[in-house]
């Protein structure tokens, strides 16, 4: 269902932004400044390219993970560990309303988790052998919810519907920008000159900045939503003590591949214009949301 709606929603952007164009009258606008382009057959291009680079990233999310982490995954547990894992993931993904997942664990010193998956009945949820190793079963089981917590709001099809949708008008705005440029400044007549990608690849450069900061928006929202998740299911007082855990290791590095930075439970800490290139808020405001919840 959530691909439908993937699919969909897709289709119901390119829709919109060609009849809007269409009533704005952008190609005739264009046209008469001396840029031939059609707008529409562009806005497909960039979309196919923009959407299916981000839906083979989701799909491909679980090995990608396995293989950059070098994530086991518990079938046969070899422990009283291992099987506490499985039991407590278990327990919360039915409290949670979703599929089983798959568990594992990742050597790294750092306390560190993440989920990931195509969609919310075929999830990985992983946790470091750091954490395993220095945390409380409270707290451990407080990371565990947040990280179902994710996967039950279907954190990482929407994160990869709106980074579809900011890479479709990058690469769009782009090469409107490279072709006007070629046509009107550089009085390129036919095909395309030097100007045109020189001018395209800083445009994409500036422009994939400021959707960079659209989506890191989303993934800091999304971090609040599943702290709150991971409260309802392990308890707040649980939550904020992994919280607080967390930033007592804050100084440590996360050790995750930086394609998964932002499925991690504890990357972030960034202050001023940084923070709105992080993947996740300050732990000192995810406690005090929580505190406040």
């Amino acid at each position: 269902m959530r691909i439908l709606l993937f699919l969909a929603t897709n289709i119901a952007v390119l829709v919109l932004v060609s009849l809007v164009f269409n009533l704005l009258g952008l190609e005739g606008i264009l046209s008469a400044n001396g840029v031939d382009l059609n707008l529409t057959s562009l806005l497909v291009f960039c979309a196919l390219f923009g959407f299916f680079g981000s839906f083979i990233s989701l799909l491909l999310s679980k090995s990608i993970a396995k293989r950059g982490t070098g994530t086991y995954v518990i079938e046969t547990p070899r422990n009283r560990d291992e099987q506490w894992l499985l039991d407590t993931v278990k327990s919360l993904s039915q409290d949670a309303g979703i599929g089983m997942p798959e568990v594992g664990v990742f050597p790294s010193d750092a306390a560190n988790a993440f989920a990931t998956g195509w969609n919310r009945n075929d999830a990985l949820v992983a946790v470091s052998t750091g954490l395993m190793r220095r945390f409380d079963e409270g707290e451990v089981r407080a990371v565990l919810a947040h990280e179902i917590g994710h996967v039950a709001n279907g954190d990482m099809i929407t994160l990869t519907l709106i980074q579809g949708v900011v890479n479709t008008f990058v690469m769009f705005l782009a090469r409107i920008i490279g072709h006007t440029f070629d046509r009107v400044v550089f009085k390129t007549e036919r095909g395309y000159g030097i100007g045109y990608y020189i001018v395209t690849i800083v445009a994409e450069m500036v422009l994939g900045i400021l959707a960079s900061m659209i989506v890191m928006w989303f993934s800091r929202y999304r971090e609040y939503r599943a702290d709150a998740a991971g409260a309802q299911l392990a308890g707040s007082g649980n939550m904020i003590a992994a919280l607080q855990r967390l930033k007592v290791e804050q100084g440590l590095p996360d050790e995750l591949p930086g394609e998964l930075t932002a499925f991690g439970i504890r990357a972030g800490g960034r202050s001023g214009l940084a923070a709105l290139l992080s993947s996740h808020p300050s732990l000192d405001d995810r406690i005090l949301a929580l505190g406040n919840h």
